[in-house]
């Protein structure tokens, strides 16, 4: 047998089926799907994340109060041993590869102007935030350079911010109360959209000491240090530790946080995540696997005379294994086939209806659910496969012409209805010698009856 004719006879038993095979391949078909619909919300999801932190650049590292390995959570949530200062922000200013240092206070406050007003996240920062937080000035200018420890009534509106509390007017040269103290407004930002679901537009931006003074803070809640695109986050960061130490009696009382420590970690978690959601597909595919392995072990079975006349006629047990092999991978491929249409149809179809769900499906992802749907299917039909290869043709046709014939191979008849005209006559013709059988014995008889009657 050519390899064409292989392949032409595997999938002419799969289409004189269609209704066995459509079923079969129905678990493959929902796997699938489901693994192309979950794999590529979570691939979304991790590009989502990774575009929102990487629009502030990945030359970034954080230090923030407190150890992580002692504390918990960093911060300015439960209390620390030393705090930050705007004087360990400009101590970092001496690190090697450091560019500019941002030492950050926030809070919420009333931001008012007039009869409107809105709470909102109020900034400490200095003038070095477009620089550092890759942000951009829509109106006028940021806040000036200048010594952080001295406060300025300085304000920078965002974009949200000012349009919700001036409207179309001009809010530069104008006013406004933050936490009831007045300050000058003299930037707007240019928009910069949101953060995990937070407006980052929605914000003012003040000097730093005038923060920590609004907020009777006397500690910084972070400090963000923009380093070289040419230095090494690892060795940036061993300066600054190093500094830090140095101010804080060798007690290393801070957690230092780099932008790409922060990305691996996300996405660490993120693939976790996407393999636990595949794996829950999964099951679907296994189900499936099942299901061709029942169906294919049923078709051998069935086709014993056709394997046999096969192997009759000159076909090699390596050319009936490959027949069932291709047999079963066609099954699954066009499972596969079919499902990764419906998984990317239902996810326009989810696009259309929800615009803001992350949704990302890379050719990767399609070549990979295609490669484990023939994987599959190569597996579910190797055991019948084997058995197919296996059989005997002598006794498969044996097998085939006994089972045609209403018999079992004992001999014995099946306790079976006739199937047709064909079973009629075949059980006709096996029960034929007994019929004559009998008429000779009773003939016999007869015929020595007779002369005792007639003496």
């Amino acid at each position: 047998m050519r390899a064409r004719d292989v392949l032409s006879f595997a999938w002419s038993a799969v289409r004189g089926h269609r209704l066995r095979s459509g079923l079969t391949t129905l678990g493959i078909v929902i796997g699938i799907t489901s693994v192309i619909l979950l794999t590529s919300l979570g691939e979304g999801t991790r590009q989502y994340i990774l575009s929102e932190f990487t629009q502030f650049g990945t030359n970034l590292l954080q230090v923030n109060p407190g150890r992580t390995t002692t504390t918990g959570v960093p911060g300015s949530v439960g209390g620390t041993i030393r705090k930050l200062t705007i004087d360990d922000g400009e101590a970092l200013r001496r690190v090697a590869g450091v560019e500019q240092v941002v030492p950050v206070a926030f809070g919420t406050a009333r931001v008012e102007a007039g009869e409107r007003g809105r709470s909102v996240f109020i900034y400490g920062v200095t003038s070095a935030v477009p620089d550092v937080w890759k942000f951009r000035i829509g109106q006028g200018r940021f806040l000036p350079p200048g010594d952080p420890r001295q406060p300025a009534p300085l304000a920078v509106l965002g974009p949200t911010l000012k349009r919700e509390i001036f409207g179309e007017a001009n809010a530069l040269g104008e006013h406004v109360r933050i936490g009831g103290r007045r300050f000058l407004v003299i930037g707007v930002m240019a928009p910069k959209g949101q953060l995990l679901g937070f407006d980052i537009d929605d914000a003012a931006y003040i000097p730093v000491a005038s923060a920590t003074m609004l907020f009777n803070r006397d500690g910084l809640v972070e400090v963000d240090v923009l380093f070289s695109a040419h230095m090494s986050s690892e060795r940036v960061a061993a300066g600054v530790r190093r500094m830090m130490m140095e101010r804080h009696d060798g007690e290393e009382d801070f957690t230092i946080i780099t932008q790409t420590e922060m990305l691996d970690v996300l996405g660490r978690v993120l693939a976790v995540v996407s393999v636990a959601v595949g794996g829950i597909g999964a099951i679907s595919l296994v189900v499936g696997a099942i299901g061709i392995l029942t169906m294919m072990w049923i078709s051998v079975g069935e086709r014993t005379g056709e394997i046999g006349l096969a192997k009759a006629i000159g076909a090699s047990p390596g050319q009936i294994l490959l027949l069932f092999l291709l047999e079963a991978a066609v099954l699954s491929f066009s499972g596969g086939i079919v499902g990764v249409a419906a998984g990317l149809a239902i996810g326009e179809l989810v696009m259309l209806v929800f615009p803001g769900l992350p949704f990302r499906t890379p050719v990767s992802f399609v070549v990979a659910a295609l490669g484990v749907s023939l994987t599959v299917g190569l597996v579910s039909g190797v055991l019948p496969a084997r058995r197919a290869a296996r059989l005997d043709p002598v006794e498969a046709l044996r097998a085939e012409w006994l089972s045609a014939a209403g018999l079992q191979s004992t001999g014995r008849r099946r306790p079976t209805a006739p199937a047709g005209p064909r079973a009629c006559r075949t059980r006709s013709r096996v029960r034929a010698p007994r019929a004559a059988r009998r008429t000779r014995q009773r003939a016999l008889g007869r015929a020595r009856d007779r002369p005792r009657r007639g003496g």
